[in-house]
């Protein structure tokens, strides 16, 4: 078999597999988020925290309780690195340094996962466990608790309840996360991914990636980094490692993982707003945008030019022989599409071009299908700033899901969209502005630029993957990407549940022959090309100073 052929059904398999699983998980999480009943373990922990569970909240409270619990967790997983040497099981390692415990603990309270460290000489088996292992599932178990409260906003009215953030907490992690990443880790095992004290890679697979985790089982903490959008690796060799990703098989599992949430989260919100076809219509623009970003990187990494990428038939260096690149360039599509970070290849040795779609991919907001709950609802933004432009063409009021889109709501969604690209480029202005920061890239020109400019992309955007080449273990690094992971993260959840306040309060407005169909082609269509627009129209001048600039050498 060639690889072409190999990497065909290698990526068939991986859409028919997921597709099947569309329906069911979303209809599951569905039940799970619109249940009354409480399960007695979750009682137990309303009990611990003090929370009525059958108490519902307001946007601004909602706002609050998800602030205050990932402010409670920044300082209790910073403290936790800091006395690190003073802990059981550190394995003699110091405590952690300031500015690394900082950008760490943001990092995974964020669902970002960047690490800055080798996490086998740095982290010992405690703080692994019971401190970044519990932020993979409780920080992906947020974004899925303010997808739901904004999709509550589409489908209720003339109500300031969004439902309970600490009730749509503990059922994101107890019923859904910890079942996927239990039944993972047993494939994962079977597949040779060793369970052991060495790492906790798997875990962090299902819920955002491992970019560098270390201490605990491997199989079980390999799932929750897919699962909850992670990356990294107890030896910061993220899934090239064999102990962590062993064989084509695992490397599917784990494709599959970090896609299979964020895919069944647009059912769940069709079922929720009683309208299947929007469900639908929101999948299907992930599905174009996210098929569009495989085939354009795998393509450009297979047809590049140069004299021994002709020869060897694809651009090798940097690559897992076992994997080829069909399967590398399919990982790292749907690492950078989501907020993972988790890789089974060196980004910073990709084609000049193959290396600007992983980049491209992160800045469309991470929205195809993007992180789990986070891809959802920048999706939905997305769609209402659609439906607006729509509207002014049209000359009338847009509407949405039977929701007026006015100018509050126009606001709250475009702060939404404008707050990453602020962060990231301001932020890669500032680095390249400097010439001691200047001094960490490993390369000169426009391939030193998109190291940097890869780094706040996606520090910002809260995926967690690494170009490679720059050193960020510094003190100026570790505080301005802590910085934008920090706010790419809580400015756009806050401006989220306000839009989610505001379209709950409104009374439904019917719809009429002027209204746009939002469960039809065109829709899908229109919201594709927004949001390459939106991405063009605020990148491109960065790009073409660094990855188109060095492609065109």
């Amino acid at each position: 078999m060639s690889p072409t052929t190999a990497g065909i059904l290698f990526i068939g398999s991986l859409v028919v597999a997921l597709v099947l699983t569309h329906r069911p998980l979303g209809d599951y999480m569905h039940r799970v988020y619109s249940g009354t009943r409480h399960l007695a373990v979750e009682r137990v922990m309303y009990r611990l925290i003090g929370v009525r569970p059958d108490a519902e909240q307001r946007w601004s409270v909602y706002a609050r309780s998800v602030l205050a619990f990932s402010a409670v967790s920044i300082l209790f997983l910073y403290a936790f690195q800091r006395l690190q040497d003073k802990l059981l099981l550190s394995l003699g390692f110091p405590g952690v340094a300031d500015h690394v415990a900082w950008n760490t603990a943001v990092s995974f309270v964020t669902n970002t996962n960047w690490q800055a460290y080798s996490g086998e000489s740095t982290m010992g088996h405690l703080v692994q466990m019971a401190g970044l292992a519990v932020q993979n599932f409780v920080s992906a178990a947020v974004g899925m608790a303010v997808a739901i409260a904004l999709v509550r906003g589409f489908a209720r009215k003339r109500t300031d309840e969004l439902g309970n953030f600490w009730v749509d907490l503990v059922r994101g992690t107890v019923r859904v996360l910890l079942p996927i990443a239990f039944a993972g880790a047993l494939l994962l095992v079977a597949g040779g991914v060793i369970q052991n004290f060495a790492g906790v890679h798997e875990v962090a697979t299902l819920t955002g990636g491992t970019q560098g985790i270390t201490g605990g089982p491997v199989a079980g903490q390999e799932v929750i980094k897919e699962l909850g959008n992670n990356g990294g690796g107890f030896y910061n060799a993220n899934s090239a490692h064999p102990f962590e990703n062993a064989t084509s098989w695992t490397n599917w599992l784990e494709i599959f993982l970090i896609l299979v949430l964020p895919f069944a989260l647009p059912r769940t919100f069709g079922r929720m707003v009683g309208d299947r076809r929007q469900g639908y219509a929101i999948v299907a623009i992930m599905g174009v945008l996210a098929f569009a970003s495989v085939a354009l990187l795998t393509g450009l990494e297979i047809a590049h030019h140069g004299t021994v990428p002709q020869a060897v038939g694809a651009a090798m260096e940097g690559k897992e022989v076992r994997f080829g690149v069909p399967d590398s360039g399919t990982f790292a599509a749907a690492t950078t599409l989501t907020s993972t970070g988790a890789v089974d290849s060196f980004h910073d040795s990709y084609t000049a071009l193959g290396g600007m779609m992983t980049m491209v991919d992160m800045m469309l907001g991470e929205v195809a299908p993007g992180g789990v709950g986070a891809g959802l609802y920048g999706m939905l933004v997305l769609a209402v700033i659609t439906v607006f432009v729509a509207g002014l063409m049209v000359g009338r009021t847009p509407e949405y899901l039977g929701k007026k889109i006015g100018s509050r709501e126009i606001k709250l969604a475009s702060l939404y969209f404008l707050t990453t690209p602020v962060l990231v480029l301001v932020g890669t202005a500032l680095a390249m502005a400097s010439p001691g920061q200047r001094a960490s890239m490993l390369n000169s020109g426009p391939h030193g630029l998109s190291e940097v400019l890869y780094a706040f992309t996606s520090a910002s955007n809260n995926n967690g993957s690494a170009f490679g080449g720059i050193t960020v273990n510094t003190p100026w690094y570790d505080t301005a990407l802590g910085l934008c992971m920090a706010f790419g993260r809580f400015l756009p959840i806050v401006f989220v549940l306000g839009l989610a306040g505001s379209l709950a309060r409104q009374a439904p407005a019917p719809a009429s022959a002027g209204t746009l169909p939002t469960h039809r082609p065109q829709f899908v269509g229109m919201v594709v090309g927004v949001t390459i627009i939106v991405v063009a129209l605020t990148f491109l001048p960065a790009l073409a100073l660094g990855p188109l600039a060095e492609g065109i050498q």
